[in-house]
């Protein structure tokens, strides 16, 4: 017994050696793309959470922007899939590759590389889904890793006063998860998380656009629809693209042209959702938090929060000030970061 207790405490002084040699790492795990923050170097990596697999061996032929260029235009035997679903786990094996492919990439491919790692995660998964990210990475080359969840890492990296005694509102919409959080002394005090976001607007739009115009168009195309000429609210000046998919009558290519107004029609149902939560989560909130959220405003994150008059809707139906944060796309990776290097200073409770 004393023998297994001197190999199990040497191997963790040699884990905690090679870790001291590695660079720390903070990770947005996210279900449309993952973004690494490395010490020292700033984010190192954005892309997509996507990852190529051979369907027939299960061997993984690409990840990230060279496996998303795949989707749509692969043979039968290859699928470009996202191992994560609504912010979580889908598929682990696929998970564990995607990560330690990142990592590899974040910190130029030194195989002897062993960060401590931080990764945001949705604050609604459970205990047994934080577990699974947190073994995903140590498998892919962690020396040691934790989860933080994504509305706080949000706050953090957005720069608001997440220690103080201040109630501060985030909402943090990404592709799979929308996450709404009061945040108050380093604590959430109010959240709810919805697994409608990003990729539901995308759906609605393929959806209105076979509905409404007898086209075929794929979720990359809506995704390129939504980020042109998607708005929440009405624009000074409405826009219009011209939008190519496959006639649903004739099963031939054809192009025709899709308003802005069509668009926001298309998506008028999932961000009604988003709304909702966000009066909801106010309503649950302690009178004197509610107090200062009314005074300091919400603050927006997340891809989500670049669409179009995303503030202006959401400061309309709540009567509340919204802003959009400085870098929404990067507000949680910078958290993660942020969290790793004054670890002692932010002591995070759920």
């Amino acid at each position: 017994m004393m023998f297994t207790d001197r190999i199990r405490r040497w191997g963790q002084n040699l884990g905690r050696l090679v870790g001291s040699l590695s660079r720390n790492m903070g990770i947005d795990l996210g279900t449309a793309n993952t973004l690494v923050h490395v010490e020292d170097r700033g984010i190192m990596l954005r892309e997509p959470s996507v990852v190529a697999v051979d369907t027939v061996t299960r061997r993984v032929l690409a990840v990230g922007e060279d496996a998303k260029r795949m989707v749509g235009r692969t043979p039968n035997r290859i699928a470009a899939v996202r191992p994560l679903r609504d912010g979580v786990i889908a598929d682990f094996d696929v998970t564990q590759a995607l990560l330690r492919s990142f990592i590899e990439k974040a910190h130029l491919r030194r195989f002897w590389e062993h960060p401590r790692v931080v990764i945001g995660v949705p604050s609604g998964i459970t205990e047994v889904e934080r577990r699974a990210v947190e073994e995903a990475a140590r498998q892919a080359g962690a020396w040691a890793a934790t989860v933080i969840d994504e509305p706080m890492a949000a706050a953090i990296g957005a720069g608001l006063p997440v220690g103080e005694p201040i109630g501060s509102m985030i909402v943090d919409i990404g592709g799979g998860t929308t996450e709404v959080a009061v945040i108050s002394l380093g604590g959430i005090c109010t959240e709810r998380s919805i697994r409608v976001a990003g990729e539901e607007m995308d759906e609605a739009i393929v959806a209105y656009v076979r509905h409404e115009l007898k086209l075929y168009i794929g979720e990359r195309t809506a995704e390129e629809i939504k980020i042109k000429i998607g708005s929440a609210f009405p624009l000074p000046e409405e826009q219009q693209i011209v939008i190519r998919g496959k006639d649903l009558v004739s099963g031939l290519p054809r192009s025709m042209p899709l308003t802005s107004q069509q668009v926001r029609e298309a998506i008028r149902e999932p961000l009604g959702v988003i709304v909702e939560l966000i009066k909801e989560t106010l309503d649950e909130t302690p009178p004197e938090l509610a107090a200062d959220v009314m005074n300091r405003g919400i603050v927006l994150a997340g891809g989500v929060a670049l669409l179009r008059g995303l503030d202006q809707l959401i400061s309309a139906e709540t009567d509340v000030p919204v802003y959009v944060a400085d870098d929404p796309l990067t507000a949680v990776v910078i958290g993660t970061a942020r969290y790793l290097e004054e670890l002692d200073s932010f002591p995070m409770t759920r």
